[in-house]
């Protein structure tokens, strides 16, 4: 059926003029009327056909169920608690953002902060305490002229991000009061590094008592600004030097770093932010162990935090069984751009929303929320290809980190329960209990043709389908 823009060409075309308005389409056939049931569905598919729309169908607990694939739920074994699920609000995600027109960004942070109607319920946000590789350029709070240094920190300073992050960080503290923060720093002012450079090095030991100050000057003036950080990692990717900006922290390192300079500072000044060690890839827990096994610096260390570049998701659960008394993180991942939608969705809904929890994750953090269509902004040397959860040019796209973080942040609100759950043939799953009682359990079709599977809950059964690919979240 031609449109009335389509009608109107075709009228110029064949008699030469015609009046437009004059044009009329049918009405939308009204929306189907809602079916009895017991499960809410949520589904997203590889194909895009769907993406994280509430399913109309009829999903209702019963006796018995067909032979087949049981998934089944059981809220008498638990496991980690759950503080929340975001991205990393980078300082070009902030940029972008607070560029858009001021209903545009209200509509925006209103869809993505709060959890009602079609709203997402993004809980948890990383932040990058100076430059990360993806903000328009270098620096840290402390930055002077070269050759110069400054050890009382006399010019620390958060003003540079009073233009674009503060802003945007206010108006979603607004939305969600209770939302975690997280900050992870790329690179010590150069003054303080072996190197003198952006890129690199590492922090020179006679500046380690001054850089613990700087991280307490940085949390008193966030929050002088209205703004908590729940928690810091003392580096980002500490075996990565070659990213813009960059620093090597080795573990032996940070050992002594945390134990004799930044928890000792955090007691003094009073500061509860937790402090979490590593923040790099899976492949190398022997970095968290190293420091849970200083008792010293144990002491004053919350958990360990992680990335999927190198390993496997299982490592969490190595460091968790080695140190049960401390907590484990997902602190990042990126989507590749121009991306693979199909095989974006499966493997980091199989490998981070059900394999990071599923090994003792408290949170799952994809990278960066926004860029726009060129990757902008970055640093030179940075990410020239790190696709944003959205897009943002003349409109805003969402693209494939925006669903995977929705089918949990929803759903899955702070203070959630991981509860058990098997998987089973071609279905991957992940279960939860929520602060309302409700049980959420996510579940993936890892394989290619569509499949059916019975969920059971307390003795009884519901039977669903899923396509190859699609990923559904159940809440009842």
């Amino acid at each position: 059926m031609l449109n009335s823009v389509g009608c109107w060409l075709v009228c110029v075309m064949l008699a030469g003029s015609c009046n437009r308005n004059n044009v009329s389409e049918s009405p939308p056939p009204d929306p189907e009327p809602p079916v009895a049931s017991d499960v809410s569905l949520y589904v997203t598919q590889g194909d895009k056909n769907i993406l994280f729309q509430k399913q109309n169908v009829s999903l209702v607990f019963s006796g018995t169920g067909p032979a087949g694939t049981i998934i089944e739920v059981d809220t008498a074994q638990t496991f980690q608690s759950i503080d929340g699920f975001g991205y990393t609000l980078t300082g070009g995600s902030a940029t972008l953002l607070n560029a858009l027109p001021a209903a545009t960004l209200d509509a925006l942070l209103k869809e993505l902060f709060l959890w009602d109607s079609t709203h997402i319920g993004v809980s948890y946000l990383r932040l990058s305490i100076g430059a990360s590789d993806l903000s328009a350029s270098t620096f840290t709070y402390d930055d002077v002229p070269a050759g110069e240094t400054d050890p009382t920190l006399a010019h620390f300073s958060i003003d540079k991000e009073k233009q674009d992050l503060i802003p945007i960080l206010k108006k979603i503290v607004a939305l969600n009061p209770a939302i975690k923060i997280l900050g992870s720093p790329w690179s010590a002012p150069v003054w303080m590094k072996t190197n003198g450079s952006f890129v690199g090095g590492s922090l020179k030991p006679e500046y380690y008592g001054v850089y613990a100050t700087y991280f307490v000057k940085y949390i008193q003036a966030m929050k002088a600004e209205g703004i908590t950080i729940d928690a810091i990692t003392v580096q980002n990717e500490p075996l990565h030097g070659g990213n813009n900006p960059s620093m090597v922290m080795q573990a032996v390192d940070q050992a002594a770093f945390i134990k004799n300079n930044l928890g000792p500072a955090f007691a003094a000044a009073g500061i509860t932010t937790k402090i979490i060690t590593y923040d790099h890839n899976a492949d190398r827990p022997d970095y968290p162990l190293a420091i849970l096994n200083d008792a010293a610096a144990k002491a004053y260390v919350d958990g360990s935090a992680f990335h999927l570049y190198g390993g496997s998701i299982t490592a969490l659960t190595d460091v968790h069984n080695a140190h049960p008394d401390r907590h484990v993180y997902f602190t990042e991942q990126w989507v590749g751009g121009p991306g693979n939608f199909a095989g974006d969705l499966k493997w980091h809904v199989e490998n981070l929303i059900i394999g990071a929890t599923r090994n003792w994750s408290r949170n799952v953090l994809e990278w960066n929320l926004a860029a726009d269509a060129s990757y902008q902004p970055h640093t030179p040397g940075g990410c020239t290809s790190c696709l944003g959860a959205l897009t943002i040019g003349s409109d805003v796209t969402r693209n494939v980190a925006y669903y995977i973080i929705a089918h949990a942040s929803k759903f899955v609100r702070p203070g959630s329960v991981r509860i058990a759950s098997n998987n089973s043939g071609s279905f991957a799953t992940v279960a939860f209990k929520n602060p309302e009682g409700k049980k959420v359990l996510i579940v993936l079709n890892k394989g290619t043709e569509t499949g059916s599977f019975n969920i059971k809950f307390n003795g009884k059964m519901v039977t669903s389908s899923l396509n190859g690919g699609a990923v559904g979240t159940y809440v009842w």
